[in-house]
């Protein structure tokens, strides 16, 4: 887990104990997002943040093992610490739904073009139910707009969030290997029909009702389902150890499906008894799977 510790400084200094040096505003490209981030909140508040009072930002909890990056959205997660960071310490009050763009905003200007799903469920800091707006058109507005026009636009993305009413476990795994390429998620894309993205919607629909109306086997059904969707849309996504994260839910209450843009990284499961979570999680450290996170809903 990523925390931020923002404090009273006499010269604006940054750091994260993923590299060996701090910074200041000066470009360095190791804290490009921290500092774009900076830049977008100062922008935000349009005051010149070298003319307010000065602080020491460090951002600690490394979301990589050994050199290997956890795919768990950890570019979104340092652009939203690190503005909330900086609302808190100039007290300027943020709602979830101006953190989301303006950390979507933020992500964009870096040259990010990804859903943004990820910095949807840091900012409101919950589950949710969120669909993406057209990266093409807002891409073409940061060009045409200021930020806060930006900020007062329709994006025409969704984000509700979702209280789960049954008693589940969520797990994340980590396989230990990278998610596939830049160029394998762009031919990924190429295969995206309206059939597969109307069935994906449907299957959406499903698992969010299910949550909302606490039904089990509804939900372990959509997981699935979803599941073999993606594996029909592209056999690179699922790598072997993400097919062993998600067979080892067979014969116990509980699916998996691969997360993120697969080819390796991190797979999710949900959980219905307490007792099948010990032979998945040992199922997956014989597969060299590794638990990254656990939380019980409901």
């Amino acid at each position: 887990m990523l925390t931020a510790v923002i404090e009273a400084a006499e010269a604006v200094s940054i750091s994260s104990d993923m590299f060996d040096h701090a910074a200041d505003l000066s470009p360095d490209k190791d804290y490009r997002l921290m500092q774009a981030s900076i830049e977008a909140f100062s922008l935000y508040i349009d005051k010149d943040i070298r003319k307010l009072p000065a602080f020491s930002l460090s951002i600690t909890g490394k979301l990589e093992r050994d050199g290997k990056k956890f795919g768990i959205g950890s570019s979104g997660s340092v652009v939203v610490l690190t503005l909330r960071a900086l609302a808190a310490y100039y007290q300027v009050h943020l709602l979830p739904e101006q953190l989301f763009k303006l950390a979507a905003y933020t992500l964009l200007k870096s040259g990010d073009n990804g859903s943004m799903g990820d910095i949807a469920c840091i900012a409101y800091e919950s589950l949710v139910a969120y669909t993406s707006f057209d990266r093409c058109k807002v891409g073409q507005w940061l060009t045409e707009m200021t930020l806060k026009e930006l900020m007062a636009a329709h994006w025409g993305y969704t984000i509700e969030t979702i209280k789960p009413a049954l008693p589940c476990w969520f797990l994340v795994g980590w396989t230990q290997v990278p998610s596939i390429s830049r160029e394998m998620i762009q031919m990924v894309n190429k295969n995206i029909s309206c059939p597969f993205l109307e069935q994906s919607q449907k299957v959406t629909q499903e698992v969010m009702t299910a949550l909302q109306l606490g039904q089990s086997e509804r939900l372990k059904a959509g997981i699935e389902k979803a599941s073999q969707l993606l594996q029909g849309l592209a056999s690179v996504i699922y790598h072997p150890k993400l097919m062993q994260l998600v067979q080892a839910c067979q014969g116990l209450d509980a699916a998996a499906k691969s997360s993120g843009s697969g080819g390796g990284d991190c797979g999710i499961a949900l959980v219905f008894e307490a007792k099948d979570i010990e032979p998945i999680l040992a199922r997956w450290q014989q597969a060299g799977i590794v638990l990254l996170y656990q939380e019980e809903w409901g």
